[in-house]
């Protein structure tokens, strides 16, 4: 089984968002160190708590502070972009990091109607035209624009010796049809959504066409996992982000995530109760040996032999120590 870390770049409560970033850098080099696969970094927009617009910007950062392991986004959101500004982007970073680029994709806005509008004229026409905007994209990290083609001539430069690797990421039939016809590799984020997760890998594969990328459908799990000490100690943790998702949909929440003894006495009504529930049942929480199990049983059921892992808790210091757990019982050193 391969690890990898998925990176919201988190802001805690009482921490500025350059603490937040540095802590990102100094945990990409721990992973590294632990022997994890990958690193991506998400992107959203203007949602207190996130601290990550660019991903390639703090990737750029990561890569000059790590040797081996893989960087990437998890994922720009291309329906704000033009697909030619990311190929230049991410082709400049794979000039310098080669051999080590991610490209991961969405159609996510990442962000709120109002930060849509700013992003870019029409997010809906953008959003409908993501498949075109994906084979554009394709063809500006090949170079491979037919003769007629009115980019033919262009190059996203720097051209790298090893073009970054191209992902898609999503939880939808859309997302997984797309990856899937067009031969790339997915990544399912259950930790968002667990049963359109389950529809939208059995769609991949079920519309998957070999490819110069793939021979073979490639799934990554992405997985929200809490590995304490006990079990306790991990729903304890896990509280925080949960209390933390239910105030940021009632407009609060905008100090960043909490420290664990407000989540635990934090009042919930009926319907939190139940969206917390919902949420829980998103997350593989518990020790050791109860999380290798859970992450072994769902890799089975994904048939993925990578996960990537999401870990949201407050203190750096128990986010740290659940992923170091994890290397140590996966053996991933």
């Amino acid at each position: 089984m391969k690890l990898s870390i998925l990176d919201q770049v988190v802001q805690s409560r009482c921490q500025t968002p350059q603490e937040a970033i540095e802590e990102s850098i100094q945990l990409a080099q721990l992973a590294e160190e632990w022997g994890y696969h990958r690193y991506w970094v998400a992107e959203h927009h203007d949602l207190p708590g996130l601290c990550c617009p660019a991903p390639d910007l703090i990737l750029s950062l990561i890569g000059s502070k790590t040797n081996r392991i893989r960087i990437g986004s998890g994922a720009v959101l291309l329906p704000n972009y033009k697909p030619y500004t990311i190929a230049e982007r991410y082709h400049l970073l794979a000039t310098l990091y080669p051999g080590r680029v991610d490209l991961g994709v969405s159609r996510s806005p990442g962000g709120s109607a109002e930060a849509s509008q700013a992003l870019t004229d029409n997010m809906l026409q953008s959003i409908y035209q993501m498949p075109a905007k994906v084979e554009e994209l394709l063809h500006f990290l090949s170079n491979d624009f037919p003769e007629n083609h009115i980019y033919s001539s262009l190059k996203a430069a720097p051209v790298p010796e090893v073009s970054p690797s191209p992902w898609i990421l999503g939880t939808s039939k859309k997302s997984a049809e797309l990856a899937g016809s067009l031969g790339l590799p997915y990544a399912v984020g259950h930790f968002m959504n667990k049963t359109s997760s389950e529809e939208a890998v059995k769609t991949y594969r079920d519309h998957f066409q070999p490819s110069k990328y793939l021979d073979k459908p490639k799934v990554i799990l992405a997985v929200s996992v809490i590995c304490g000490e006990t079990d306790k100690q991990a729903e304890d943790m896990a509280r925080s982000g949960q209390i933390w998702s239910i105030e940021r949909t009632s407009g609060k929440g905008n100090e960043g995530l909490p420290p664990v003894t407000y989540a635990k006495q934090y009042s919930l009504d009926e319907t939190e109760k139940e969206v917390q529930i919902q949420l829980r049942e998103q997350q593989i929480v518990g020790d050791a040996k109860s999380v290798r199990e859970q992450i072994n049983t769902l890799a089975h059921a994904y048939q993925s032999n990578e996960c990537i892992v999401l870990t949201n808790v407050h203190s750096f210091n128990e986010r740290i120590a659940s992923y170091q757990r994890l290397a140590s019982i996966f053996e991933l050193t």
